[in-house]
């Protein structure tokens, strides 16, 4: 029988939160001079300022894994973690495994902290704006033309249907993505990254009506 929530977060919880970091990318774990490559380095700059403890526990459980591969009869059972696509081969997972681990444990040990700047890869768009993906992915996705007659619709929508304590929780993070004083062009990608699939609305730039839906937004969306 497979693993049940409890026992997989346990064994394997931080380190699926660092293979998720890879999705979409291939895996490598060396980047400039030797550091952690960008997925690996996505994951320590949100971890160490939002979860400090997980990166010991993903360089446990990386280790465990790497040191202990689910041999056939777990593999029947389903009692193990199975490694998404990196875009490696089965023989090289191990010895990839092993370098990730031995970056998080530099990283510890010598308290290297990536210092923060704007997310660079898709996971760390959405780590660190969760609410916003849901915004954006839910509410502005290419649907929107068929279930709403404009933006302002949509946001109205989201603002009465969901949880005032969420709607608060986007607002901050509106107000986050503007302070990264991103030019216009890479707020156009911020946005795609986090799940719009729509222009903003004319005659609007990206940053400003990111502004302004935080303060309709912050007005209960009138």
């Amino acid at each position: 029988m497979s693993l049940k929530p409890f026992e997989f977060d346990r064994q394997f919880g931080e380190l699926d939160q660092v293979i998720r970091a890879y999705l979409g990318r291939t895996a490598d774990g060396e980047g400039e001079e030797g550091g952690p490559d960008a997925a690996l380095e996505a994951y320590l700059r949100h971890t160490w300022h939002t979860r400090p403890w997980a990166v010991a526990v993903a360089e446990q459980q990386i280790r465990e894994y790497a040191d202990n591969p689910p041999g056939r009869l777990r593999r029947r059972l389903g009692e193990f973690y199975p490694v998404p696509d990196v875009g490696l081969p089965d023989a090289e997972i191990r010895d990839w495994l092993e370098r990730v681990a031995d970056h998080l444990k530099r990283s510890i040990e010598d308290g290297a902290v990536p210092p923060p700047c704007p997310p660079r890869t898709h996971w760390e768009w959405h780590a660190r704006f969760p609410e916003l993906s849901q915004l954006f992915g839910g509410w502005f996705s290419q649907d929107m033309p068929d279930e709403f007659p404009d933006h302002d619709s949509a946001m109205r929508d989201y603002a009465t249907q969901t949880d005032a304590q969420l709607v608060a929780r986007a607002v901050g993070e509106l107000r986050e993505l503007s302070s990264l004083g991103l030019d216009e062009a890479e707020y156009a990608v911020a946005l795609a990254e986090l799940g719009m699939e729509v222009d903003p609305p004319a005659p609007f730039a990206p940053s400003a009506w990111i502004a302004q839906l935080s303060d309709r937004l912050r007005a209960g969306g009138s």
